[in-house]
């Protein structure tokens, strides 16, 4: 059988450069010795092919260098661009990110946070399925929290980066609205399990104070999940005139569904999505949507992690604010308003 090469130790690195073991550890983190020492204990290091262990940096430092990723739905493409994003924004910052999938289902959430938090990561960003789960104060207490999308109301979350989506189910709603539509569709990630979503009570608060007619469906991420709940949505007599999806995953369900059912969009039926995704302008007609600054908020986020992580400081909450991408797939109303 054939012999496992000698790991290369703390101590291998010491002996050949004639220090002790704290001034090489010192040495290899930069700090307490002059440059030249610094400078001489790397070649070293490198010329015998040390490599840090992990596990023995956990013991020393308390801190493993891995932060979890908690993502509300991987079928979502745009929260899969969000995590590759933030992904290498961390690693851009030294940190590693173990990213996992709840499956938009609140208790594999539950358990997954848990299990990332047991496994001693540094912290835990969320994108979270449900923001009101009870196990979320328990799990700030142990690591540090950041928060994507929405808040986490009871949890002292060490930074929030969320989502003003008040005010962009307003802006869709208004904008719909103002194209006649007075029966919309809304379809949802969220469940009658978590109640407490803000685009949801957003969506019924607006609603109610422009006169419409809402028909509030869950619908999954993949396509054809997305598909066969737009075609019972779309196929029937008191269809809605107007589809708005608060995620464009589910959006491009119902172009497909539209297309089955022979609907041409927005012509007979209009279209509008919630993430502005780069697929989103590449449909036909190109889809109407809201952009998000991706790119401000995976810099505060990591931003956010990183400081909280090595500083213990919490960050103020920082809310974003969507802008309408007006394109082809919304029209004037075609099917007048159903009772």
């Amino acid at each position: 059988m054939r012999e496992r090469p000698k790991r290369v130790t703390l101590r291998d690195v010491a002996t050949e450069s004639g220090l002790s073991t704290a001034a090489v550890s010192y040495a290899l983190r930069g700090i307490h010795v002059p440059v030249e020492t610094q400078d001489r204990v790397r070649e070293v290091a490198d010329r015998l092919g040390y490599q840090v262990d992990p596990i023995a940096r956990a013991l020393a430092s308390g801190r493993t260098g891995y932060v979890g990723l908690l993502c509300g739905s991987l079928t979502d493409v745009w929260q899969q661009g969000i995590a590759a994003d933030l992904g290498r924004g961390l690693l851009e910052q030294d940190r590693h990110a173990l990213i996992v999938d709840a499956a938009g289902d609140p208790a594999l959430e539950a358990e997954l946070a848990t299990q990332l938090v047991d496994q001693r990561v540094d912290a835990l960003i969320v994108l979270s399925v449900d923001p009101s789960g009870k196990h979320w104060p328990v799990l700030a207490r142990r690591t540090v929290l950041v928060s994507v999308g929405d808040s986490i109301p009871g949890a002292a979350t060490a930074a929030e980066v969320v989502f003003d989506n008040a005010a962009g189910v307003a802006a869709a709603l208004d904008h719909l609205a103002g194209h006649g539509h007075r029966h919309i569709a809304v379809l949802t990630p969220s469940s009658t399990r978590t109640p407490d979503r803000p685009a949801d009570i957003a969506v019924a608060e607006v609603a109610e104070r422009l006169g419409l007619t809402i028909d509030l469906h869950m619908s999954p991420h993949d396509l054809d999940g997305a598909a066969r709940l737009a075609r019972t949505v779309l196929d029937t007599p008191s269809r809605p005139s107007a589809v708005f999806c608060l995620a464009d995953s589910m959006a491009y369900g119902v172009y497909s569904a539209a297309r089955d059912l022979g609907l041409v969009i927005p012509d007979d039926v209009s279209v509008l999505g919630f993430d502005d995704h780069q697929l989103s302008g590449l449909l036909t007609p190109p889809m109407s949507t809201f952009r998000w600054p991706v790119d401000e908020l995976v810099s505060s986020v990591v931003e956010r992690t990183v400081k909280a992580i090595d500083e213990e400081r919490h960050s103020r909450r920082k809310v974003l604010v969507p802008v309408v991408q007006r394109r082809g797939s919304v029209g004037r109303a075609a099917v007048p308003a159903s009772s």
